[in-house]
């Protein structure tokens, strides 16, 4: 498996590190990452972490925008003035900086979330109550689709 799936809770130790989930690990290794690059939820208030591959898809968007416009040069500082490396330690921890804590209210606890090609890091409350209103979400455009549907076609 090569995709950040699933989720964990994990605890920050004295030192104020914390273990990167085994099966997040193991993505990073096969996708023989030397670091990791994480970048500020812009609506969220999480992380959104993965290798140079998440920040060239980034840089591969700006690339398309005019450079002399407003959009180019916020979206370059947003990227590269506003993420950080995040180093991942012989076993398999990264510590929890203020850019870290400052950004997701992250205090005791880390929450990881696979999202596939990256995983994103979230305080655990807050995830809960983003969980919620995802689902909710989700619900209503189902609803939505099924109200709109007309008879005989699938739902």
């Amino acid at each position: 498996m090569d995709r950040f799936l699933s989720n964990a809770i994990n605890r920050i130790d004295a030192k104020g590190r914390v273990s990167v989930p085994a099966h997040f690990r193991s993505v990073v290794q096969k996708r023989c990452y030397g670091e990791l690059y994480a970048l500020r939820g812009l609506e969220t208030p999480s992380l959104d972490v993965g290798g140079l591959d998440l920040l060239d898809r980034y840089e591969e968007r700006i690339a398309r925008e005019d450079p002399f416009l407003q959009t180019a040069d916020d979206m370059s500082f947003f990227c590269h003035g506003d993420g950080a490396f995040l180093k991942l330690d012989q076993d398999g921890r990264i510590t929890v900086t203020d850019f870290i804590r400052e950004h997701t209210g992250i205090r005791d606890e880390v929450a990881f979330v696979g999202r596939g090609q990256f995983f994103q890091i979230w305080e655990p409350e807050r995830l809960s109550a983003h969980g919620a209103a995802v689902r909710l979400r989700l619900l209503a455009l189902r609803r939505a689709a099924v109200a709109h549907a007309r008879p005989g076609e699938p739902e």
